[in-house]
């Protein structure tokens, strides 16, 4: 079988079984049995929660790490050349780098993509074969639809410029996957504008798909995840009407975690009342623990990070506490009182939090100045533990920009937002000066704000083009 993307998008299936919200891996399906596991609702049940894992795979690896050394709010306690993203952190990513984020983030995607569409593209047959079933079969299509959604987007920040990058977004993105290509599909990049046209029809039609359906737990896709994601997308399009729109939609709905119950949802292996999705951690992966352990960490929050917090009561800083006269991250830090093997390191892929810091920066945009300084509010007076009429700010255009990006910096960080909040506002990456990534400064635009094309697909895919100064 050539080596190009269907080596990446892998054919074989993880099916799972589920209890409770854990997704637990078994043995990989073979192409010949997918049409077989496909056959009944109960293979398509199973497969689910397996494709669930394969985004857990990413989100909890190099995926979630890579816009945090490649931003300016995090140092890498040592810069040897063997030390986990020293590629990303000091911009000498190549693409013969299989066995590193530029491999893994490329691949992990389009697996979970893969095993998505095999979902997508059974179940209307089952639907047909089995109506009795239409309903849970409706909602299964609903998470799947949505998470092809996520995976092109996600894989699009990576490997692709800004929506904005271009007036049109007609430069170039990412291979639009909507099958699992056979072994002499060569697949092209589409435009970022393609790419984006199509996240947002996958998510349309997930709204539809859920109509009729009903919620499920904490770690499954749902309207919510829908709508936040939407926010998202929105946003990076600049589309500050539809960002409004669909972050209110959640807003409306998920109240903010507070006090300790905002601690907790990081540290005590709890949902969050604000979670509008994350993913499962007990998949067993610790990755993300062991990079921002608290002790001897890979991973520090950088002094551009700390000096943000100018009053010392916020209980941000609480996720951000000194071990040994050093910062430490600790929102991948478990304090339950559970034995290793139940510990869960779940990472956030939506939360309410983004939704008012997402809906901030789109109302100042359209300088409805006191709507966006009323969200922000509500994430300051949340950190502070206060009530929102106790928070006073300079309402002014140029300030109001300068607090939403250091709330949204806050807030999010250590969350996979940083580096792609500089490129998508077309900002320079600017460095503290005690840094000790070899780059200091890079003006935007710049090629390097993109990570390249793995080389084995280059050589084995003649439709793919690599990104500028890659080659």
């Amino acid at each position: 079988m050539k080596n190009k993307i269907i080596k990446y998008i892998s054919i074989a299936f993880i099916a799972a079984s589920i209890n409770a919200c854990d997704f637990l891996e078994v043995d990989p399906i073979g192409q010949t049995t997918i049409p077989v596991l496909f056959s009944d609702v109960e293979g398509i049940r199973a497969a689910l929660p397996g494709t669930y894992a394969l985004y857990y795979s990413y989100y909890s690896s190099d995926f979630l790490k890579y816009p945090e050394v490649a931003g300016n709010m995090l140092h890498l306690s040592s810069v040897s050349e063997s030390g986990d993203m020293i590629k990303q952190y000091n911009f000498t990513s190549a693409p013969g780098d299989e066995t590193e984020a530029v491999g893994y983030i490329w691949r992990y995607i389009f697996e979970a993509l893969a095993n998505t569409n095999n979902i997508i593209e059974y179940q209307p047959a089952l639907v047909k074969n089995f109506p009795a079933q239409e309903t849970e079969l409706n909602r299964i299509m609903a998470e799947a639809l949505f998470l092809r959604a996520l995976g092109h987007f996600d894989l699009c920040r990576v490997y692709a410029q800004p929506y904005n990058y271009t007036d049109d977004a007609t430069h170039v993105g990412i291979p639009i996957v909507l099958k699992t290509p056979g072994a002499d599909t060569n697949l092209p990049r589409k435009t970022v504008k393609e790419v984006y046209e199509q996240i947002i029809k996958d998510l349309e039609s997930s709204l539809q798909y859920f109509e009729g359906t009903s919620p499920r737990e904490d770690y499954y896709a749902s309207p919510d995840a829908v709508y936040g994601l939407l926010s998202r997308v929105y946003l990076y399009m600049e589309n500050w009407d539809k960002a409004i729109e669909f972050s209110s939609k959640v807003i409306d709905k998920l109240p903010l975690s507070l006090g300790n119950d905002y601690l907790k949802m990081y540290n005590e292996l709890e949902p969050g009342v604000e979670n509008i999705f994350r993913l499962n951690g007990t998949l067993r992966s610790s990755s993300l623990a062991t990079f921002y352990a608290p002790v001897s960490p890979l991973a520090i929050p950088a002094d551009t990070l700390i000096s943000l917090f100018q009053n010392q009561n916020d209980i941000r800083l609480q996720l951000l506490t000194k071990e040994n006269n050093s910062p430490v991250c600790k929102k991948y830090y478990i304090t339950a009182d559970v034995s290793e093997e139940n510990k869960h390191y779940d990472p956030f892929v939506l939360r309410g939090s983004e939704m008012y810091l997402n809906r901030a920066e789109a109302y100042l945009h359209k300088n409805k100045l006191d709507e966006a300084a009323a969200d922000v509010k509500t994430i300051i007076a949340r950190g502070l533990q206060v009530d929102v009429t106790e928070i006073t700010l300079d309402e002014t255009y140029d300030q109001l920009v300068k607090t939403i990006e250091n709330e949204r910096t806050k807030e999010l960080c250590f969350e996979g937002h940083q580096f792609f909040d500089i490129t998508r506002r077309k900002q320079d990456l600017i460095r503290s000066a005690n840094t000790n990534s070899s780059v200091k400064q890079i003006q935007y635009p710049s090629d390097f704000f993109v990570l390249p094309i793995p080389q084995k697909e280059m050589d084995t895919n003649p439709s793919m083009e690599q990104n500028p100064s890659y080659n």
